[in-house]
């Protein structure tokens, strides 16, 4: 039982530490160098909450919790109904369902954690405002990372 204790507290920080968002990288034109670091994570940050006052929002629906929380509960299902078909087969239909839930939902919840790491794309209409608001104060965006 402490073994499944230490799994799932090392799985919720690998989890935590996917939830890093991602932003602009931009080119270091003249605009860029006159105006200083500070000046450019300020107005990054000004244009991402414009974005988000107006309606566009930076994840999915879920983002990544929501990812973690449909992989575990469409694994718990699947798992119950192979587990089920199996205990059917063998005799005991519940006891095998109960075992298919669990190790489905085990699957599930770790395909969930690990597809999470990697890194998520903003929201296309988020990274549209967010890109025309710093084009317009002079920068020159080449991507999001």
């Amino acid at each position: 039982m402490q073994s499944v204790k230490r799994l799932a507290i090392g799985a919720v920080v690998l989890w935590l530490s996917a939830c890093a968002s991602t932003g602009p990288v931009l080119y270091p034109n003249t605009h860029y160098q006159s105006v200083g670091q500070e000046a450019v994570e300020h107005d990054i940050e000004y244009c991402k909450q414009l974005a988000e006052s107006a309606g566009a929002h930076n994840s999915r629906s879920g983002g990544a919790a929501g990812d973690v929380a449909t992989n575990t509960v469409m694994g718990a299902g699947v798992g119950a109904a192979s587990g089920a078909v199996g205990g059917a087969i063998a005799g005991s239909a519940g006891r095998g369902s109960l075992i298919g839930a669990a190790s489905g939902a085990v699957w599930g919840l770790f395909r969930g954690i690990f597809t999470a790491t990697r890194p998520s794309r903003p929201n296309q209409a988020y990274a549209n405002f967010v890109n025309r608001c710093l084009q317009e104060k002079g920068y020159e965006i080449t991507g999001w990372q």
